[in-house]
């Protein structure tokens, strides 16, 4: 049966929908490319007849910022006699949250998101094509095993052959645990501890450990459990690890792995790395959107720098302190920089996406302002945590306001937006007048020195804001000039309603104190003065700092906490600028591709439980039984075992096992012993060394 007069196709996407915005009329998964993008087109199609047919009535909206809806709702208008038909507007909004939606869900099917040739885009090299990177990458303890996800996993893989370090291993998981257990039941955690590892009887007992300071924690155990108790002991246990452990380490086949991934991380990025979704906001030099990583099916948000924007306002060093800052801070509190890379146009940073929206949206556009008192803690405590990690790498954040703390899937927040972040040199202050009016401490707007203390001044000014619903030196849609609000700052003191308890207002009370010197947080404790306030004393920070806390509000996965694509402002074509080579060494500073801790906690999700097929990486504890020459029996992982059973062979005759898996082969091939001028004569001659793993 032929279509109707007038009826589109299913994979039609209108070419001339919204010419004003660059682009909004392509296909929402990308450029056009090949079949899958045919299959994604298809797919925006249905899910925009989908959406059209399930149109139903709503209320209008006075200021479009109503509360969430689900993909399939937003848009709808209320007419006289039912339904109305939706405006080509609002249907394209339909179409980009719909496709938004499924993206966030893993695009349905068993890939999760993930490209087709999502395989040869993780495929590793042939180890010899890694000997540059062997030399030139740092031999850190700290950073190769213990920082680095894929690192840790493997040197912990390491120290499995060997029951010393497998039991130093167990310590440590003991102590992490320890310090995450509550306090009822964190003395009886802790005598297992003793018991095991640090007793003479125990099964478990660690090299290295100075009998006095077992004898000193035992006494403290049973004095009071407190969550450093530990803490030297860990100490040395690193310290005992990173000597001759970490050497064998570095001359084995798991550090031959580790440069294999290490590899496949400084592989170059582009554009066409990612695909790209709806517009999710605006920045200073460009626009906010959606994309997804074709490799994994990670979902980021992209922060788009346009380069013309950045010249013409002289915002190269500003762009730049900002990709540096995100690159350095590694917190769960934190938007974290997964990749940096440039187009044609702009300069692009990809950062944590956080689907729940911010808090300003939930303050006052989620029922009555401001919050219950024990959810506006809860934030509290988190965005704590996150000054806390900034001001450890002597980080000043001085943006914090309700815009820029970001809600995620299960209600946990990061702080982002770090442009007017700034390092602060030990022993030094620094000064400068930024930040957003009603927020910046008396300090900043003073133009006086400072360190940290603008950060706690707008965490009480935040705090304030949740349980009241309104700033506490400016009313939410009241005009007020900004020299009345610095006067009110600067002089005034904030007033307290019923909302607030005595604990509450306390906490508040001191970190809004106008004096610098006798604000909390700025008293010579940090963070430490303000996790000890009695607000926060039923907050275990430990299990909130491991993400072990449920948060008090989770938003709903199925909407979009964000404006509709046609109400966010569109940036102006910038004129009379023209980008020229000598730009270029301000581009390569930038665009430095894969940061390692993100990269590596992204293919370590996407490949949890599939990495033994070919390549067989060891997270999986690829290892086989084996039988030497003479008579061990042991177990060695991967090609180390078939190598050991032909090395140690007769000669001639059989020269090494006569059967091996197919991931035994490929990893035979692609972990060769450095050095050994002997081919393992199991492989297969069509195997290379391009092959890779």
């Amino acid at each position: 049966m032929g279509r109707r007069r007038g009826e589109r196709p299913p994979g039609y996407w209108p070419r001339k929908v919204n010419r004003r915005r660059g682009g909004a009329g392509r296909r929402p998964g990308g450029p056009r490319e090949g079949a899958e993008c045919s299959r994604r087109a298809a797919a925006a199609g249905e899910a925009r007849e989908a959406a059209a047919r399930s149109l139903r009535a709503e209320p209008s909206r006075a200021d479009r910022h109503p509360a969430p809806a689900p993909a399939s709702d937003p848009g709808r208008r209320l007419g006289p006699a039912g339904p109305a038909a939706p405006q080509p507007m609002e249907l394209e909004n339909i179409v980009a949250n719909t496709v938004l939606l499924k993206a966030r869900e893993g695009g349905g099917g068993n890939r999760k998101g993930k490209s087709k040739k999502w395989r040869q885009m993780l495929q590793f090299p042939h180890i010899s094509q890694c000997e540059e990177l062997r030399l030139s990458l740092e031999r850190d303890y700290h950073s190769l095993c213990e920082r680095q996800p894929i690192g840790r996993l493997l040197f912990r893989e390491f120290c499995a052959t060997r029951p010393e370090l497998t039991r130093c291993i167990a310590f440590l998981d003991g102590v992490a645990e320890y310090e995450v257990t509550p306090d009822e039941k964190r003395k009886a955690c802790g005598r297992r501890l003793m018991q095991n590892f640090l007793s003479h009887t125990g099964p478990d007992l660690i090299p290295e450990v100075p009998r006095q300071l077992v004898t000193n924690c035992s006494q403290r155990l049973e004095q009071g459990p407190c969550k450093d108790l530990f803490q030297e002991l860990t100490r040395l246990t690193h310290e005992y690890l990173s000597m001759a452990p970490f050497a064998d380490y570095l001359d084995s086949i798991y550090f031959n792995r580790f440069l294999q991934w290490k590899w496949l991380e400084r592989q170059p990025v582009t554009k066409n790395t990612f695909r790209q979704y709806r517009v999710l906001g605006k920045g200073g030099f460009g626009e906010v959107c959606a994309c997804q990583v074709r490799a994994t099916g990670k979902m980021y948000a992209c922060k788009k720098l346009e380069k013309k924007r950045i010249k013409k306002r002289k915002g190269e060093a500003m762009a730049l302190n900002e990709k540096q800052i995100l690159e350095k801070v590694n917190s769960r509190f934190v938007v974290s920089l997964a990749y940096a890379y440039e187009t044609k146009d702009a300069l692009c940073l990809v950062l944590t996406l956080m689907n729940g929206g911010d808090l300003k949206f939930h303050i006052y556009h989620m029922g009555q302002a401001g919050f219950p008192e024990e959810r506006a803690v809860f934030y509290a405590a988190e965005i704590c945590c996150g000054l806390e990690d900034l001001h450890r790498e002597r980080i000043v954040y001085r943006d914090l306001k309700p815009e820029n703390i970001l809600l995620d899937d299960h209600g946990h927040i990061r702080i982002s937006d770090l442009g007017l972040a700034v390092h602060v040199p030990e022993g030094q202050t620094i000064k400068g007048r930024v930040g957003t009016v009603g927020y910046m401490a008396p300090e900043v707007v003073k133009n006086e020195r400072y360190t940290f203390s603008p950060d706690w001044w707008a965490l009480g000014c935040l705090l304030y804001e949740m349980i009241a619903g309104q700033s506490p030196f400016q009313q939410r849609k009241k005009k007020i000039k900004r020299e009345e609000v610095e006067r009110l700052v600067k002089e005034v003191p904030e007033e307290y309603s019923e909302r607030f308890s005595p604990q509450a207002r306390s906490l508040c009370s001191q970190l809004l104190c106008k004096d610098p010197a006798g604000r909390l947080g700025c008293r010579g404790g940090g963070a430490r003065e303000v996790k000890e306030h009695p607000l926060f004393k039923k907050l275990n920070f430990k299990r909130l700092g491991a993400g072990m806390l449920e948060p008090p509000f989770k938003p709903d996965p199925q909407a979009i906490y964000c404006k509709d694509v046609l109400d966010i402002e569109q940036f102006s074509t910038v004129k009379g600028v023209e980008l020229e080579p000598t730009d270029q060494d301000f581009y390569q500073k930038f665009a430095t591709g894969s940061v390692p801790i993100p990269w590596q906690n992204e293919v370590r999700a996407c490949l949890a439980g599939r990495m033994r097929p070919r390549g067989a990486a060891l997270e999986a504890a690829l290892t086989a039984p084996c039988s030497l020459a003479d008579g061990g029996d042991r177990v060695l992982p991967g090609a180390e075992c078939l190598w050991a059973r032909w090395l140690s062979s007769p000669r001639p005759g059989l020269e090494g096992p006569a059967t091996c898996t197919p991931q035994e082969r490929t990893a035979a091939e692609t972990l060769q012993p450095p050095g050994n001028s002997q081919k393992c004569p199991i492989l297969a001659p069509s195997l290379t060394p391009g092959d890779g793993g």
